[in-house]
């Protein structure tokens, strides 16, 4: 045979065998995949569907495995390695008719080659955060299957839903709501069900019947009794323990959000509880929630309310600075729904929960208040009534005084101005302000309604209670919750004068009446929903205590609302003693040494003349200029219109925002 002849019978050979192989069918019709035969990819309609009279449906579908997780989806955290998921729908998707132009790859920078895992990179890290940050969290990425171009496509236009206004006449009088499950007496927990194949988390978005899952329905009754109790102390209609829980029947990703927080009470008071089911919540929730935002058409109301409490069950976590996933994100979509303190409605309960939490913290850290104040909406003619009974209203005007009282506190600056004159113009600006915020602190105190004083005020030697505080007894919750604000602003005025020190007698007296008060009205109060403002304002009216008998009773108060609400309050506990000076008992007479002595000196000592400033001592040879406040960092970028905004690599704008008068009740 010629060496020619060998090769062409080589190659018919080759082609022959290649044409014996089946060939994959790229374009057959979807009637044959369901019956798993071999489709001829004959048009109109194939020939096994004609054989079969049956109808030859065409498309493109994409089938996806059902997979079910044994162990709950927790990764431990870790140092050493990374997990990195990698997304190749796109490419399967191009191999089908069409899916080539529809599905194509995504254009990429010129010069830029991205990293596999930066696409979807979730990277866990057991180190304490020093300074609280955002950029050292990250979201959970989704995978992107269209390109930017035709995202908006890809969405059905999802209308805002429209409360029924039957129900704006809802409106709950009762502030106190009886517990069913204290943490005393909370069942031990079920075993744990994940390894349940045919259980799912929640369906798809559908309405639904009652909860019928005792797991589920354990930690929604917890969420209401337990968290949405706090959440609710400035809501006069208690939308997050008594409304926004039937919404969430249809809501699966607010529903997560509720069992979320739900779980992590239980975690908290009771050691039989674990995280790990709330962690499992929480990431259902939070995955949800960026496919939302990537909706255009999405429902912004449920997103924000959704985001909101999913920054409550954040600050629930041991270290809240290092799980910031939502706390910038929640003030976002608030500000993107346009709620504000006029807002009414679940619009109104998100703001002040929002605005409450950020002012605790502004006080806890020293901040300046990211929202400004003046841009609240708030209305502080103090001499326009509220109608009767709505004393929220005054907490909303006193919360607002405190923002400034705290804004003030934080920019006290740390050294003198460079020349004499202008050192004694600083001096008198911050006084006249100061007296502006006392008379106005003052002022809300003269016109504020009868129901937000005590209704009883018995001294400590009246009472059989053997406190070191006077037993103060407030009725309504709001109106705990607006004394507590109230003292404590007072209290910050005393420490924040820029003419006398603490110990003035003046200030000291000031300081020590309002913190005696507070740790009164704490001390004998036995409601937990006011024990998220309770916990800052006791370690605010602790730090002038001098006494031994109080400071251990105030101690003791900390420990009473670890146990029964589960907020977390052992740092306290070491910070105050550092105060104290109970680590050095040495210090600790000098410090009491010191408190007796200044008690007893006279007011002329300490020169005060407002008209006439004291002298001031001559600059440091270090000439710098008084420290402006600090902005709270966490929420200084919390708007979708700034650069590094909040969700960065999944939030696509909406298309369209409930207009302001449509805020109404659920």
């Amino acid at each position: 045979m010629a060496p020619n002849e060998s090769a062409s019978g080589t190659a018919a050979g080759e082609s022959a065998s290649a044409a014996a192989r089946p060939k994959r069918v790229r374009t057959g019709c979807l009637t044959c995949r369901e019956r798993h035969l071999k489709c001829d990819e004959a048009l109109p309609e194939c020939q096994n569907c004609r054989k079969s009279n049956r109808a030859c449906k065409r498309g493109v579908r994409l089938n996806f495995i059902d997979t079910q997780v044994k162990n709950p989806p927790i990764t431990p955290p870790t140092q050493e390695w990374d997990i990195v998921f990698q997304d190749e729908s796109r490419e399967i998707a191009s191999e089908y008719r069409g899916g080539l132009v529809r599905y194509g790859a995504l254009p990429q920078e010129s010069g830029h080659t991205p990293e596999t895992k930066d696409e979807a990179l979730f990277h866990f890290s057991s180190g304490v955060m020093s300074t609280p940050t955002l950029a050292s969290q990250q979201l959970p990425s989704l995978p992107q299957s269209l390109p930017a171009e035709n995202k908006m496509d890809a969405y059905p236009a999802v209308s805002q839903r429209r409360p029924d206004n039957s129900r704006e006449q809802h409106i709950h009088s009762s502030d106190n709501t009886d517990t069913t499950f204290p943490s005393q007496t909370i069942p031990p927990p079920q075993p744990s069900t994940y390894s349940n194949a045919k259980q799912t988390l929640t369906p798809p978005s559908e309405d639904r019947g009652p909860l019928d899952s005792p797991e589920e329905l354990l930690f929604m009754q917890v969420f209401v009794e337990e968290v949405g109790l706090w959440m609710d102390s400035l809501d006069p209609y208690k939308h997050f323990s008594r409304l926004l829980p039937f919404e969430s029947l249809h809501e699966p990703m607010l529903l997560n959000a509720f069992l979320a927080c739900g779980a992590r009470h239980l975690s908290l008071v009771n050691p039989a509880y674990h995280e790990d089911k709330a962690l499992h919540y929480y990431d259902d929730a939070t995955t949800r929630l960026l496919e939302a935002l990537q909706n255009p058409n999405r429902d912004t109301v449920i997103c924000a309310t959704t985001a909101v409490i999913l920054n409550v069950y954040e600050i629930m976590s041991e270290r809240p600075l290092q799980r910031m996933n939502h706390i910038a994100g929640a003030r976002a979509l608030i500000k993107e729904c346009r709620w504000t303190a006029k807002s009414s409605g679940v619009g109104a309960a998100c703001f002040w929960i929002n605005v409450g939490m950020e002012l605790l913290s502004c006080i806890r850290f020293n901040w300046q208040v990211a929202w400004d104040p003046d841009l609240w909406g708030v209305d502080m003619d103090l001499s326009r009534d509220i109608d009767y009974g709505r004393e929220e209203g005054w907490t909303y005007r006193l919360m607002y005084i405190v923002a400034k009282i705290a804004n003030f506190r934080s920019s006290v600056p740390r050294q003198a101005e460079s020349t004499q004159h202008a050192e004694q113009v600083r001096l008198q600006n911050r006084f006249n302000e100061w007296n502006r915020l006392k008379d106005w602190i003052d002022s809300w105190n003269n016109a504020s309604p009868r129901t937000l004083r005590p209704m009883g005020y018995l001294y400590p030697h009246q009472t059989s209670s053997k406190s070191a505080f006077p037993e103060v007894w407030l009725i309504k919750r709001t109106s705990i919750v607006a004394r507590l604000f109230y003292h404590t602003g007072m209290c910050l005025l005393a420490q924040t004068h820029p003419l006398l020190s603490t110990r003035a007698p003046e200030m000291h007296d000031l300081q020590q009446s309002h913190a005696h008060d507070l740790c009164g009205i704490v001390a004998h109060n036995k409601d937990r929903g006011v024990a998220s403002v309770a916990i800052r304002s006791l370690a605010i009216a602790a730090e002038c205590l001098v006494s031994r008998r109080e400071q251990e009773e105030v101690l003791e108060i900390f420990d009473r609302i670890q146990k029964e609400t589960g907020w977390r309050t052992g740092f306290l506990h070491k910070e105050l003693k550092e105060k104290w000076g109970w680590n050095n008992e040495e210090q600790y007479q000098q410090q009491q040494q010191q408190n007796m002595s200044a008690s007893l000196l006279p007011l002329q000592n300490f020169p005060y003349q407002p008209s006439n400033l004291p002298p001031v001592p001559p600059p440091p040879s270090l000439k710098q200029g008084p420290r402006q406040g600090i902005i709270n960092p966490i929420l200084r970028s919390a708007d979708f219109s700034a650069p590094t905004h909040p969700y960065q690599s999944h939030y696509v704008a909406p298309l369209h925002l409930p207009p302001q008068p449509q805020y109404t009740h659920y």
